[in-house]
This record gives C-alpha cells, sequence and structure tokens, in this order.
C-alpha cells in the first residue's frame, strides 16, 4: 500500500477524523487528517476547510484546513472487476413499505399540496471482508464522473458515496450550480429517451433554482437540458451559472440552493415537512452536502466546491446502509419508483462485498 492510503488508515485506526476524496474527472485524490479529535462545526460558512453538513442542516461539520495535515496524490490505474449483482433477494415489506409511502406522496400531489417531492429509503446489508482503501478505489474506477468520498468522524460515523450531482461551486462572486433530475437504467443503446414526466420533473427543478438565485444575483445564465451518465444510470442535467450580488453571502447562496428540488422537492419547504413526517426513518447526512469550503489547498485561490451527498452510505458495525430517493411527480407509479430505487441501490452494492 502507497504512504498515501498507509496515511490515512493509520489515522483512522486511531479514530482520528479525517476525509479523502476524489473530484470529477479528477487526476488528484485528496486528504484532510484532522490533528486532534474535536467537532468542529460550521457557524456561518466563512470557515475554511471541509464541511460535512446533514439533510436538515442542524450538524454542520467541519474539518478545519489549519487544523489538519493535507495530503495528496495522483490516482493510479486500478482495474477491478465490477461486481454484477442481480438482487433478487430484495424484502418484500421494504417493497410495500416504500410503494405506500410512494402513492401517499403522489396523493398529496394530486391534493395540490406540492408539485414535487422526493421519497426515499434506507437498507441494511451485510459486509464481508469491508476494506474502505480498496471500496473507495473501486468507487472511482468505477464512477470517474462523479464526486467520490471517504469522510469519518468518531462523533459522526463513517460515510462513502459517489455523487453525480454539484451543489454550487463559487469563486469571489461568480458561481455554478446544476439542475439534476429523471432517472433510466443505462442499457446497450447510445442514444437515451425521456419520457415527458421526467422532462417535465427536470424543468420543475431548472426554474426553481433559477427563480431561487435570481434573489441573490445580478446574473444568471442557464444551458439547455442534456443527458449524463453516472456509472449505470442516466439523468438529465442542466448547468447554471451567474454572479452574485456584491451585498449577497456564500451562507444566503447555499441556504437558497440546499435542499435542492432533486432532494426534496417543490415548494421546499411543504415538501421537505411531508418528507421529515412520512419517511419514517432520519436522512442525517444522507441528501445533505459536502466539499471544500473557502478552501486554497485544491487550487492557487480560495474557493468552494460543494456536492450533494447522494449515492451514499453509512458503514456501521459490518454493515453498509445504503440510501436511494426518487422524484415524485403526479404520473409516478409507485411500482416504477421501487424498482429505480433498486436500480439506485445497485451503485453502492457493485463496490461491496456483501454476506
Amino acid at each position: 500500500m502507497n504512504d498515501f492510503f498507509s496515511k490515512i488508515k493509520k489515522h483512522y485506526n486511531k479514530q482520528l477524523p479525517f476525509v479523502m476524496y476524489s473530484k470529477p474527472n479528477s487526476g488528484n485524490i485528496f486528504g484532510l487528517l484532522q490533528q486532534n479529535s474535536t467537532l468542529h462545526k460550521i457557524s456561518n460558512y466563512k470557515e475554511k476547510g471541509f464541511v460535512f453538513a446533514s439533510f436538515d442542516e442542524k450538524q454542520l461539520i467541519l474539518i478545519p484546513e489549519n487544523e489538519s495535515e493535507i495530503i495528496t496524490i495522483e490516482q493510479e490505474e486500478i482495474t477491478f472487476d465490477a461486481i454484477e449483482i442481480e438482487d433478487l433477494r430484495f424484502d418484500a415489506a421494504a417493497k410495500i413499505q416504500y410503494e405506500d409511502l410512494v402513492s401517499k406522496g403522489i396523493q398529496a400531489i394530486k391534493n395540490e399540496e406540492f408539485k414535487k417531492v422526493v421519497l426515499s429509503r434506507s437498507e441494511k446489508v451485510a459486509l464481508s471482508g469491508f476494506d474502505f482503501i480498496e471500496t473507495f478505489q473501486h468507487l472511482i474506477e468505477l464512477y470517474p464522473t462523479t464526486f467520490s468520498y471517504v469522510f469519518f468522524h468518531p462523533e459522526i460515523g463513517f460515510w462513502m458515496g459517489a455523487t453525480p450531482e454539484q451543489l454550487l461551486k463559487a469563486n469571489g462572486n461568480v458561481f455554478e450550480t446544476t439542475a439534476l433530475a429523471g432517472t433510466q437504467k443505462a442499457n446497450s443503446e447510445t442514444e437515451i429517451l425521456w419520457q415527458q414526466k421526467e422532462k417535465d420533473e427536470q424543468q420543475y427543478v431548472t426554474d426553481f433554482i433559477v427563480k431561487r438565485l435570481r434573489e441573490v444575483a445580478a446574473s444568471v445564465n442557464v444551458t439547455e437540458p442534456y443527458s449524463l451518465k453516472a456509472g449505470s444510470i442516466w439523468h438529465i442535467k442542466t448547468d447554471i451559472s451567474g454572479v452574485l450580488n456584491d451585498n449577497s453571502t456564500l451562507e444566503e447562496v447555499i441556504d437558497t440552493l440546499h435542499p435542492t428540488p432533486a432532494v426534496c422537492g417543490l415548494p421546499k419547504k411543504k415538501a421537505k415537512a411531508f418528507i421529515i413526517e412520512n419517511e419514517n426513518y432520519d436522512r442525517t447526512f444522507y441528501t445533505g452536502f459536502l466539499g471544500e469550503l473557502n478552501s486554497s489547498f485544491a487550487s492557487n485561490k480560495i474557493s468552494t466546491d460543494l456536492f450533494v451527498n447522494l449515492r451514499s452510505m453509512q458503514i456501521k458495525d459490518d454493515n453498509a446502509i445504503l440510501f436511494m430517493g426518487c422524484g415524485i411527480t403526479k404520473e409516478s407509479i409507485p411500482e416504477n419508483e421501487w424498482e429505480e430505487s433498486v436500480n439506485k441501490s445497485m451503485t453502492m452494492k457493485r463496490v461491496l462485498k456483501i454476506a
């Protein structure tokens, strides 16, 4: 094992906080090794370091730049045999429970409580011979276009993921974000066809983000939607960029964007209230956000680079707790949404040795 990964492993064995990550289409892996076990929190987004935030923003954890050893390595070409899983052992009770939740969401939309809601579930799988370094390398190999990470803090737990969704990139007052919605399993065809339901869902997300950003930005630019492949899944993506008003703060922009309609729904407050009341589990850091905050260790400039914590899992007691969510509109079919959630679970299952 090379020095970079040996150092990470030793740090973890001492139960000290750290993060290691690779950005989309990047040749580098970064590590921040916090030199003590203090639990640092964000108070105003002026801090520097790596942020790990929960869905409800009640937990805003920071690995501070000035209290961490920063290490980096170029990615090596490593080839793995992808674990192809046909998951036939699904939990019938979980299927019924999720389909009931989706039905409830559809009914609420028909009652005009909101236009869209993103409903999720968790699934626990037992692991055999889990090695987080190997699993992380496997994530990078399989999903090079995602933000792949491992995050650990003794008071927070152990999380990993490979997320395709950028929340915000900010450099001075210039920012970039994305609208991401619609999901299809990749097949052998190169062309992907989107149904009206998926196009509408993507348009809801784009319109909402643009409308909110115009409150804090002097200008907002929007691209045409295009198809994006993340591993074995296709999404519809729109790039949004602009320039912030002189008096707008990073905190305001994050508050404007998070949680995005792609992980919560529209209108945001009503959809979020429905999620908290009906999902019957705590998402914690799933669909929160994470990344570099006002940092200068990855480039010469101070910049912020944040991602939505999708396609993620928590490792706990020789188990992986996986998280999957689907965007629900009035055209949704509960059984199809269940199947979509199963497809999404494969993103993480493909890198795990399941007992």
